[in-house]
């Protein structure tokens, strides 16, 4: 057979294969319990409501929402996106302002696209969104994690890592983050913090990336101003999504900035897909302006709030001394760390054959400097299914210990 690798662009050579879609390749034999997947639970999902607004979709606007739309999105969304937004976040929001993605990912992949060339460097937290990550890295530059602790990422090595790549001439155009229930680590950006991050930003000039996918799924502690609402000069660009909220299937997000740079996203994107699909447009839109997304969010709270809580009190019933975990107080996620003697890629093998799977540690750093730690999710398995699973996972860290 011929081979064509020849003639890739040498770009390619940096795109891999998502650690988390090859784990669950594994993760998906009969019998294993796996916390690897950033899945929402199925129950989570408004069937019914859904299935009534796209009869009523389909029924009053069919010819309009099954035809091809405009690459800002269709406006019925955007307006009710930038309403949201005002009405719950406290920021200024418009419908000239926001563009609709296909998916947050898209958003990813052109910031990724605008932004990065060799010579620039990205800023992301330490551990990141893996996804993030495998956006990047095909444009070339650099990417460079900052690390985090219990109260989000650390500003203060922030402006020492900002002054050191001044120093060196590098170009830093954007700070990506996910300040409220990080993926993978779970943890929320203080506000102290959040203010400083700002500060930060403005003193090097450079835009931040709100990355917020979980924000509204929130099971304990106070809300905190998101950084767009914090933000006072307009370099804080804001990336939301109904996959948490709503369903993932209906592959839509949303980029909210200053109009030329929503500008330069919908350019991009016109060459991309033209336009984010239409039907699942309206049929948000519907669910936002009809009362439908505000009715579900607290069932979906509550479901997930009891399985947080199941998978934390099934940690400190089971796990051997030494393992330490976050606790979350929203989100999809949280983050273990095992003692540094342990490898949780090597050990990966291992709770395999116990049947139980996680996503390596390494994989969310820009330099996998970090071997000791894991990502489990705690929304799709069920409530046996995390008490099993935990016990299997802790005791292939006892053996390995």
């Amino acid at each position: 057979m011929t081979d064509f690798s020849r003639f890739l662009a040498e770009r390619t050579a940096s795109m891999k294969a998502s650690e988390i879609r090859e784990l669950l390749k594994y993760a998906s034999v009969p019998g294993v319990i796996s916390f690897a997947g950033g899945l929402p639970n199925p129950k989570s999902f408004p069937v019914e409501g859904l299935k009534k607004i796209t009869d009523k979709v389909l029924s009053e606007k069919g010819s309009v929402a099954l035809q091809y739309g405009t690459t800002e999105g269709v406006p019925e969304l955007r307006r009710a996106i930038a309403k949201r937004m005002r009405e719950q976040k406290g920021f200024k929001a418009d419908e000239k302002n926001t563009i609709i993605m296909s998916g947050s990912q898209q958003a990813l992949d052109i910031l990724g696209k605008l932004y990065m060339e060799p010579g620039k460097v990205a800023i992301v937290e330490g551990p990141t969104y893996l996804a993030a990550l495998g956006a990047f890295r095909p444009y070339g530059g650099e990417i460079v994690g900052v690390r985090m602790d219990e109260n989000g990422l650390d500003t203060n090595l922030l402006e020492e890592t900002m002054k050191k790549l001044k120093a060196e001439g590098k170009v830093v155009p954007f700070i990506y983050t996910i300040p409220t229930f990080q993926n993978p680590s779970g943890v929320t950006m203080s506000e102290e913090r959040r203010k400083h991050l700002l500060e930060i930003a403005g003193d090097y000039d450079v835009m931040v990336i709100e990355d917020d996918p979980y924000g509204e799924l929130r099971y304990a502690g106070k809300e905190l101003p998101n950084l767009k609402a914090l933000d006072q000069d307009g370099r804080v660009v804001y990336f939301g999504t109904v996959s948490k909220i709503l369903a993932p299937g209906l592959r839509t997000g949303w980029v909210i900035g200053s109009e030329e740079i929503v500008g330069k996203f919908v350019i991009a994107k016109q060459a991309a897909d033209l336009c984010t699909n239409t039907l699942s447009q309206h049929i948000i839109a519907e669910a936002f302006s009809g009362g439908v997304l505000d009715r579900h969010i607290p069932e979906i709270r509550k479901l997930y709030s009891a399985k947080r809580n199941l998978m934390l009190d099934a940690l400190e019933d089971s796990m051997p001394e030494g393992v330490t975990w976050t606790k979350p107080e929203g989100g999809m996620f949280l983050w273990v760390w095992v003692p540094e003697k342990i490898n949780t890629k090597e050990m990966f093998t291992t709770a395999l054959e116990k049947k139980v799977a996680y996503v390596i540690g390494e994989a969310f750093y820009p330099d996998r400097s970090v071997k000791n730690a894991m990502r489990l999710n705690f929304t799709f398995s069920s409530d046996e299914e995390i008490k099993d699973g935990v016990k299997r996972l802790a005791d292939t860290i006892r053996g390995y210990i």
